[in-house]
């Protein structure tokens, strides 16, 4: 199975944080529906789940298989909860996807990539610059190196750009 991160970025590299002030872009947002209707579903940690769903309901995504990874949450209505990666892309696997979108949270994309579970990332990188906030980890106790591969770059308009990378699974 293809597992591909998705994730924005300032263009300083953190993860933007979304606020009144710094709305996320339209652009990132909806290419976020577009990647997670080609895949079928997508991976998410419980705190990002909570913030996208917002006042419930499932909104754009009634037909995507949703997989939360949470070590705390027994169950939530109308998804699947999973312990851990490697759980959320076994149930998608079973269900029959040649691909998952792993789509939320830094602690979400920090344990795919320390795993070793990322076949591609897909960073939307924005026009704002962000004194604080988080940032990819491959490795939380080493220093390591990735080599990626650009596959593409791309405008998505409103100044967002999209730059889609394959990693190298054999090093690490």
């Amino acid at each position: 199975m293809k597992t591909i991160l998705w994730a924005t970025l300032t263009a300083n590299g953190n993860y933007s944080q979304s606020s009144p002030e710094n709305p996320p872009k339209q652009e990132a947002l909806d290419d976020f529906f577009a990647q997670a209707q080609a895949a079928g579903n997508f991976i998410v940690g419980r705190k990002t789940f909570e913030g996208m769903r917002g006042n419930g309901g499932p909104g754009p995504f009634a037909h995507i298989d949703i997989v939360v990874v949470s070590r705390s949450a027994a169950a939530i209505q109308g998804v699947k909860v999973v312990g851990s990666p490697e759980e959320a892309l076994g149930y998608l696997k079973e269900k029959g996807y040649q691909s998952a979108l792993i789509s939320g949270g830094a602690d979400i994309h920090n344990s795919f990539l320390d795993q070793n579970l990322v076949d591609e990332v897909i960073f939307n990188v924005t026009p704002v610059m962000e004194g604080k906030g988080l940032n990819l980890l491959i490795d939380t106790e080493h220093y390591q190196v990735k080599q990626v591969q650009l596959l593409d770059c791309k405008p998505l308009g409103g100044g967002v750009v999209q730059l889609r990378y394959a990693i190298d699974r054999t090093v690490g």
